[in-house]
């Protein structure tokens, strides 16, 4: 009996023990997360003058400053083929100052108001923006519009603004990842600008005021342009601003986006880099654009895939492997059209094998459905990060121009977290088989040509060499 009772009282101890550590564990895991919210889009307010040109403002938080944006649709997409980074010199041109004012007055002018003047190209739109005090908004806008309408074109100023240019060009084109993308995007994009993008020297050493002048009345105009506010602001200070400084501006031309037609090209090149310790791939293929029905799918695919940290991609080639330290996949969002590609820089023995290991990853998500626990894992960090970056005036305008872009409804951005969280394993099974195939990748790698070439199969399609 005594033995009994000895034995009882161990056990009941040990369960307490148990018990206790079980408790303890559960103190030290780290709180559930929260629920996941939606983006909400603050209200805002949209005014269309007689030219064309629309104001779109958005009352937003508590700073006392406004961020105004200028946005043009217009950029690097609109270059002829002997054109590439003409948009690109005519906003170095604008900079230089108007027909009122010099570049010096104006930057003086806009520091009085608590910001700076920024004026940038992109591949869509061309934009001219600040942030300033909340009181200074109609006369920031009045300033960025005499810019934007009067444009001083100084002749004398195009010869150093073409070698600054030729120079920037020059340390861009001496990196790997350049060299790999400018293959790349022509070879996906081969009769459109989003292929061209790099000029030549000679191509920029051509440019003249007069072209400039001549893409500027062709594609700038009340008609692509939207003026954005947000923040702190006097809305009808504001809206008086704008007609005052604006509404007289000419129409000019409708915004025209030229739509490509990628190639699947199943291109295979070894760019020589002699010497070089590593090489830099580029491998992908053209998908969907931000209007199909399967892009938020898509998405979620790549993140898991290779467009976050916690990825497979990165989690084989750099954590368990070491071939690389910060490969990376992305889904590419142009006009009517997309491109995922991983790139990745990679040591030079084990190029093949870091492409063989991308394939093994994607083969792998083509076949299996990820656990329902890694996929809550991805989704809520990137529906968090999403959320997290609207929650600025700048954040918020850059998201409405993303939809003005791709001619999206506003459900996109209101409904992107309720709809990435429903997107389930298989169905990103089913994008991997659907449109991430090894079998139609185009692959540029910029490595010693002499370390790597028997590493890499002749063309898309072969069994990669071990």
């Amino acid at each position: 009996m005594k033995n009994i009772v000895t034995y009882f009282l161990a056990f009941s101890f040990s369960i307490t023990c148990l018990f206790a550590q079980e408790e303890e564990k559960q103190k030290e895991q780290p709180p559930k997360g929260g629920e996941p919210k939606n983006f909400i889009l603050p209200k805002k307010e949209v005014v269309e003058l007689d030219n064309g040109l629309t104001l779109v403002m958005i009352p937003y938080g508590s700073i006392p400053k406004a961020t105004i944006r200028f946005s043009i649709k217009t950029g690097n997409i609109n270059e002829q083929e002997n054109q590439v980074w003409l948009a690109d010199l005519l906003a170095d041109l604008l900079e230089e100052g108007s027909t009122t004012k010099t570049a010096r007055q104006i930057a003086d002018e806009m520091a009085g108001m608590g910001g700076n003047l920024n004026i940038g190209v992109g591949v869509h739109t061309s934009t001219i923006s600040s942030s300033v005090l909340y009181e200074f908004a109609p006369d920031a806008i009045a300033l960025m519009a005499d810019v934007l309408k009067n444009p001083k074109w100084p002749s004398e100023e195009l010869d150093r603004l073409k070698n600054d240019m030729k120079r920037n060009l020059s340390v861009r084109l001496s990196t790997p990842r350049a060299q790999a993308s400018q293959d790349f995007f022509a070879s996906l994009y081969p009769d459109h600008p989003y292929g061209r993008v790099y000029p030549t020297d000679e191509m920029i050493d051509s440019y003249t005021v007069e072209d400039i002048k001549k893409f500027y009345e062709e594609n700038f105009g009340a008609l692509r342009t939207t003026v954005y506010v947000a923040g702190n602001f006097d809305a009808e200070e504001v809206k008086a601003a704008v007609e005052r400084s604006l509404s007289d501006w000419r129409e000019g031309a409708p915004s025209n986006y030229p739509i490509a037609q990628p190639v699947t090209s199943n291109k295979v090149k070894i760019i020589d880099r002699p010497g070089a310790p590593q090489s830099t791939i580029y491998y992908g293929l053209p998908v969907i654009d931000p209007s199909h029905e399967d892009f938020i799918s898509l998405d979620i695919t790549n993140s898991i895939l290779g467009g976050s940290f916690a990825s497979r991609i990165t989690s084989n080639i750099r954590e368990d492997k070491g071939y690389t330290y910060s490969p990376y996949s992305t889904l590419d969002t142009n006009y009517k059209t997309g491109l995922w590609y991983e790139v990745a820089d990679v040591t030079s023995e084990h190029t093949g094998a870091s492409i063989q290991e991308i394939q093994k990853e994607i083969e792998k998500l083509q076949n299996e459905p990820p656990t329902q626990e890694e996929m809550d894992g991805i989704i809520n960090y990137e529906s968090g990060i999403y959320v997290l970056q609207n929650s600025t005036p700048n954040g918020i305008i850059g998201q409405l121009i993303f939809l003005d872009t791709h001619d999206l409804d506003e459900s996109f951005l209101t409904d992107k977290v309720k709809n990435m969280h429903a997107v389930t394993p298989a169905q990103v099974k089913e994008m991997t088989k659907k449109y991430i195939k090894p079998e139609n990748m185009t692959l540029i790698v910029v490595g010693d040509k002499e370390k790597i070439k028997d590493q890499i199969p002749e063309t898309i399609g072969e069994p990669l060499k071990q």
